[in-house]
């Protein structure tokens, strides 16, 4: 469904492994505990989506913008965020362990106890400390 519009559609406990997404509008869904796999979501518009606990392990968030979203405790692990806008993202407790970030804009993002390790791919101005990901100044 690439290019769809799903502007504030509830999504919630929907297995969408593998889906193709990219470029479709999913402003304001409803994600919550959803699956998505594997999915393509390259330049998706996901602000202000709810994408708690969501699983989006490997998925192509390439460009993608999700400010404001909220990914609080989502697996997104092994994801590809580069060049993502995060800016006021709810990343808390997000599992983003061999994740890239980078060029990622994280500006006001709630990275509280987001885990990385030391394959996370993060932007300037983060780095991975004990386990957690955090701003070390001069953050974008």
């Amino acid at each position: 469904m690439p290019g769809a519009v799903l502007t504030g559609v509830d999504l919630r406990l929907t297995n969408l492994t593998g889906a193709d997404l990219h470029y479709a509008d999913l402003s304001g869904a409803k994600l919550r505990n959803a699956n998505l796999t594997g999915a393509d979501l390259r330049w998706a518009f996901l602000s202000g989506a709810f994408l708690s606990g969501a699983v989006l392990t490997g998925a192509n968030l390439t460009g993608a913008s999700l400010y404001g979203a909220n990914l609080n405790g989502a697996n997104l692990h092994g994801a590809d965020l580069s060049g993502a806008d995060l800016r006021d993202a709810d990343l808390r407790d997000a599992d983003m362990r061999e994740a890239n970030l980078r060029l990622a804009n994280l500006r006001d993002a709630n990275l509280s106890r987001a885990k990385g390790d030391n394959t996370t791919i993060l932007p300037d101005g983060y780095a991975v400390v004990d386990g957690l990901i955090v701003a070390t100044g001069g953050a974008s």
